[in-house]
């Protein structure tokens, strides 16, 4: 049964509320407890128990870190890494070009850094390598070093590791694993198929960091202390949250400590980027994903395939400054490519239907760096799986997207088992692909049927998930701060979204070219302001600026907004229906 009675609302969404046992839990849990009732609606929805709680709702590494030796060839891999500290061999670190690869990389050359070590970085060129390792650089990298550690990729390189006859090489990743594993020394990943998975949930800087803690236990049981280890949960939680890994269990604690971190201002390049991305404020879940991962994405996504990896790792200030402008100035350009990349794709798209079991879009010249973002943005418009591939000289290089329910990356790996792709992988709700131009289409009809077959045709438009009902005189900035200690919130662990039922608009205002500010009230006297980005792009904006008096249930996400020094209780609105 839709919530408030709303199969479709100005959105075109329906409303759904808290299952009835949710209900009845979070009901339970504030009579038995001190919290107000919009936090246990929180924890009931996350399956918190009363007794749970104040655990829950204070995330300790202590209490969450798993054991690092639950993962296979984890005492091999940290045994070699402290073998060639010890004996001051030659390591090479060989990353992905993504925010988790770079903060992969960081993490190990910060640690080798305070055991007076240094580390050869390697990031292979997005466009001219491509993703992961490659038979000419393993070879090369082989041929002068003796520890070769590969971090967010390698698990599907057979050839490529093969290739680094003169070293050994150690796989620190989380990408989907194939039926064999590469000819590596060690291969740590919870994704691994002989996995029991209970640890799927890490990105790579987290099985990297859970290397570090494995490696000072055995730094310790030798009678030897390592670094600090928790001066680098800044750089775990921004992998974290931009590799949009889900928020639950170790993750919860790796973001909320990082961010304390983080906001001490000690890593140069953190410091560096949030001052050019003029983050001004202590750091959120939200700035990670939004204003500093795009940046350190930019230089792997049209630039420098490398600067994210040195702006995160490096020690000097100066150094930093410089990258960071320049990963700025690099991220400006990429939203301009994006936004020709995304129309054309869009364009293309609707023509073959958005209601197909896949949405895909392909295009001559298409920056490959750019159509992972716009194949999101496919996936948000139709509520369907979106692929979009960019071609040039008869290869197409594509990434793709997915909606909850529905596995991407098992599908790709098989379309490239079956012959159909010259390579690919990924997770469930992301993947990357390289196909002949030639089979493009074939590909296409194919994966079409296996998402199908995922029921990836039946989903409508999204709906619309809220935890209760909140009046304006209840949203108040210690509420707020009290339903944040249930987060932090994103993949995995979406925020609370509130109805505020029966409301008067009060004012409207339309800023910029499709966002609306509002305030509304309960007719008692009690108001709150409101901001609904893109609402002119939907029906929503056009009805609330031209509501002539009427009543409005309003939904949408509480957040505290600072101005000049004072907090106030603001709603981003993301949909509303008439009352």
């Amino acid at each position: 049964m839709a919530f408030l009675d709303v199969e479709t609302s100005l959105t075109g969404r329906r409303w759904i509320g808290p299952e009835i046992e949710v209900q009845r839990a979070a009901d339970a849990m504030a009579q038995s407890t001190t919290l107000p009732q919009a936090l246990c609606q929180v924890l009931a929805r996350r399956g918190v128990s009363d007794e749970d709680a104040p655990l829950f709702l204070s995330p300790q590494l202590r209490d969450l870190l798993p054991d690092p030796r639950k993962l296979k060839d984890m005492e091999t891999a940290a045994a070699r890494f402290l073998q060639a500290v010890k004996a001051r061999q030659r390591i090479a670190v060989f990353a992905d070009y993504d925010v988790d690869g770079g903060s992969s990389a960081a993490l190990l050359i910060d640690w080798l850094r305070q055991m007076g070590l240094s580390a050869t970085l390697y990031v292979p060129d997005r466009i001219d390598e491509g993703y992961g390792p490659n038979d000419a650089a393993m070879a090369e990298l082989a041929a002068t070093h003796d520890l070769i550690i590969c971090v967010d990729c390698g698990t599907l390189s057979h050839g490529p590791i093969a290739a680094a006859k003169d070293a050994d090489v150690i796989v620190l990743d989380h990408h989907l694993g194939g039926e064999t594993l590469p000819p590596a020394l060690a291969v740590v990943n919870p994704n691994r198929q002989d996995e029991t998975g209970d640890l799927g949930y890490l990105c790579a800087a987290g099985v990297v960091f859970l290397m570090l803690v494995e490696a000072g236990r055995q730094l310790r049981e030798a009678g030897h202390k390592g670094p600090d280890l928790m001066g680098l949960l800044d750089l775990v939680a921004l992998a974290t949250v931009a590799d949009v890994a889900p928020l639950i269990e170790a993750n919860r604690a790796f973001v909320v400590q990082g961010l304390k971190v983080m906001a001490r201002r000690e890593r140069p390049g953190l410091v560096a980027l949030s001052d050019v991305a003029r983050l001004d404020a202590a750091p959120a879940t939200y700035h990670l994903g939004f204003l500093l991962g795009p940046r350190v994405n930019a230089g792997g996504r049209i630039g420098q395939a490398d600067m994210g990896a040195r702006l995160l790792g490096t020690a000097d200030p100066h150094e930093a400054a410089a990258l960071a402008e320049r990963l700025d100035a690099l991220n400006t350009e990429r939203r301009d490519i994006e936004a020709s990349v995304r129309a054309a794709a869009m364009a293309q798209a609707e023509e073959r239907g958005l209601d197909a079991p896949l949405v895909w879009a392909a295009g001559e010249g298409w920056h490959p760096g750019v159509v992972g973002i716009v194949a999101a943005r496919l996936k948000e418009a139709s509520n369907r799986p979106a692929v979009v591939i960019g071609l040039e000289n008869g290869i197409g290089k594509g990434s793709g997207r997915s909606v909850t329910g529905v596995d991407l990356g098992a599908a790709i790996q098989r379309l490239a088992g079956e012959g159909l792709l010259i390579k690919g992988g990924g997770h469930k709700m992301a993947a990357g692909l390289t196909v002949a131009q030639d089979q493009l289409e074939p590909a296409m009809e194919r994966l079409a049927q296996l998402m199908q077959k995922q029921g990836a045709d039946r989903a409508g438009p999204a709906d619309l998930r809220v935890d209760g009902v909140l009046m304006p005189g209840a949203a108040t900035v210690d509420l707020i701060e009290q339903i944040e200690r249930a987060g932090p919130y994103g993949a995995g662990a979406p925020g609370p979204r509130f109805v505020f039922p029966d409301m008067q608009i009060k004012f409207t205002k339309r800023v910029g070219d499709s966002h609306l500010k509002l305030t509304f009230g309960d007719g008692l006297g009690a108001t709150l302001d409101a901001i609904s980005f893109g609402a002119y792009d939907s029906p929503l904006g056009a009805a609330l600026d031209a509501h002539g008096g009427a009543r409005f249930h309003l939904a949408g996400r509480l957040e505290i907004n600072i101005w000049r020094g004072r907090q106030t209780v603001q709603l981003r609105l993301e949909d509303a229906t008439p009352a």
